[in-house]
């Protein structure tokens, strides 16, 4: 067992023991060999169903990540572009003056359609159609290309009709065929999740907890506005616990997250680097491409600034952190994470079921450790 091996699985073990945790997935890439695949903890915390290395977690804005390389490999193979035009795809999205917007600004969070209809419900985000309909009726909050602001949940219907009007096929299928299966983890890394597996899913929970936001403390949210009937985050339909473990949500394509192992996501960024055992996603020159700064500066929507790749993030996923232009990948509003160093070769992800909303204390501790022992 490596050193890096054995401090992570001591740091994620007393983070279980500790009650901060109920189940933890770390796997850590370096140019293409898994060097770290620690679990500690329950999948399941009322069964005491222990957590595994290919225990499936859903991971909300984590699956961000997923969405947008199945968009690379699209593009590797020729299939679309990033400047194709997206009503070249799918007509009815240039509605209300959204005509020049392009796959780059899907990926870019800068179509000006960050938001879905204010009364959506679970149930809404399940119904690809409905929720593809809404979306290209929707009017822009601004020029698409003008400005970023994070597509919360609008991102995977955009992506995933971009792919489906591009290749005849459901997102879930092209990450299958593309993606997934070439790599051989197919079973741990899903869109929608097969009603077979459901079985196999850890289960999310949340710590108790008294607070409640008031009328008053979300008009002052930039997350929480309401444009021309459309917000960023439904009320409704907010990735809690109760629902990441919905049956429906995990069956259907709602690629704005995803359910995943964490080795299956760090092998997935790990053949975005480079090969892995014979596969790799995309060239260097797409590699180079993909990483590259495409957007800064205030996000209309988050609130804050930020530089996004091609449908990834820059740096840490902490507002803490210090700058990491090589670094790319996307986290979870639950405390999950999944990204890569292009200067380092190494490839990260978390993945845990405790659902700590906007806190990513575990993916940063452990982080830490990974970088300190793998870069020294």
């Amino acid at each position: 067992m490596s050193d890096v091996q054995k401090q992570v699985q001591i740091a994620i073990d007393q983070l279980v023991e500790s009650g901060a945790e109920t189940g933890v997935q770390v796997a850590v890439y370096r140019e293409g060999r898994l060097v770290v695949d620690a679990v500690a903890g329950a999948a399941d915390a009322e069964t005491g169903r222990p957590i595994t290395s290919s225990t499936p977690v859903f991971s909300t804005s984590t699956g961000k990540g997923v969405t947008s390389t199945v968009v690379h490999v699209l593009a590797e193979r020729g299939v679309l572009g990033y400047d194709t035009p997206i009503v070249d795809l799918w007509p009815e999205f240039g509605a209300h003056g959204k005509q020049a917007a392009t796959v780059r600004h899907a990926l870019t969070h800068s179509t000006g359609v960050p938001g879905l209809p204010v009364d959506t419900t679970p149930e809404d985000l399940c119904d690809w159609e409905k929720m593809c309909a809404a979306i290209a009726d929707a009017e822009p909050w601004w020029e698409p290309g003008t400005k970023t602001g994070y597509h919360a949940q609008s991102f995977g219907y955009i992506i995933g009709e971009i792919v489906r009007r591009a290749t005849g096929l459901p997102i879930s299928q092209v990450l299958r065929e593309e993606v997934a299966g070439p790599l051989g983890v197919a079973d741990e890394l899903f869109f929608g999740v097969p009603e077979s597996e459901l079985g196999r899913l850890a289960r999310l929970d949340e710590p108790a907890s008294d607070f409640e936001m008031t009328a008053d403390m979300l008009e002052g949210i930039p997350f929480f506005k309401v444009v021309h009937g459309y917000t960023a985050a439904p009320m409704a339909a907010l990735p809690d616990a109760a629902y990441g473990n919905r049956a429906d949500v995990l069956m259907s394509d709602i690629p704005a997250g995803g359910t995943m192992s964490a080795r299956a996501v760090a092998r997935m960024y790990a053949a975005l680097l480079g090969e892995v055992d014979g596969v790799r996603l995309v060239s260097p020159e797409r590699l180079r491409e993909i990483t590259s700064v495409a957007m800064t500066g205030l996000d209309e929507v988050a609130g804050f600034p930020g530089t996004k790749a091609l449908g990834y993030n820059i740096g840490f996923p902490s507002l803490n952190a210090s700058p990491a232009p090589t670094v790319f990948g996307m986290a979870g509003s639950g405390g999950t994470a999944a990204y890569a160093d292009t200067a380092t070769g190494v490839a990260f992800a978390l993945t845990k079921n405790r659902v700590s909303a906007g806190e990513f204390t575990t993916v940063e501790q452990i982080g830490e450790i990974v970088k300190n022992s793998l870069t020294d």
